[in-house]
């Protein structure tokens, strides 16, 4: 439904290497629902990140804020897209983890898709939590404390988890509907 998140600000955190799909599925779906979208990076420059498109680089995508200067108030949800190289590229960087341990801190609703809870293991906020992921990382979940489970789209109070790009329907459907509450 167009317009519902009308005034609903989301802010998306990725870098060099996101997988494609996982960041733009789910803002464009975001937008359509009237959401305004912000793109969060690490780097001040260049203005633009590059995603992975499945087995090679795929298209750039504008910054609009460094994730330093963001303050977690501003936003009513979280976006963590996945692929390898853009979550274990966030874990290592302070003021990505600074950003999201702040964030889960409001209560708002946080999501992350594939490789995506990374940043959220590195943050230590997923202890005692259910969620999926790639199918990969379910280990590292399942160290840090969380129940790890194979589906599609598991919500768990403020978090919301998928596991892969075919996944990505579901995914952001239950943000919209999180964000309509």
């Amino acid at each position: 439904m167009a317009g519902e998140l009308k005034g609903k600000k989301v802010a998306i955190l990725a870098t060099d290497g996101f997988e494609q799909v996982e960041l733009t599925g789910p803002k464009q779906n975001l937008e359509e629902a009237g959401a305004t979208v912000t793109v969060l990076s690490v780097q001040a420059t260049p203005k633009q990140i590059k995603g992975w498109d499945k087995t090679d680089w795929g298209e750039s995508v504008d910054v609009d804020a460094q994730v330093s200067e963001a303050d977690p108030q501003q936003f009513d949800a979280l976006v963590l897209p996945g692929g390898q190289i853009n979550p274990d590229k966030l874990r290592i960087d302070a003021d990505a983890v600074s950003f999201v341990k702040r964030f889960v801190e409001t209560g708002k609703p946080t999501a992350a898709i594939c490789h995506g809870p990374w940043t959220l293991i590195e943050a230590g906020v997923v202890k005692g939590k259910t969620m999926t992921s790639w199918p990969s990382v379910h280990t590292d979940l399942q160290n840090a404390g969380a129940n790890w489970v194979d589906k599609e789209v598991v919500v768990d109070g403020q978090f919301i988890t998928s596991r892969k790009p075919e996944d990505i329907p579901a995914f952001s459907r239950e943000i919209i509907q999180a964000l309509s509450k």
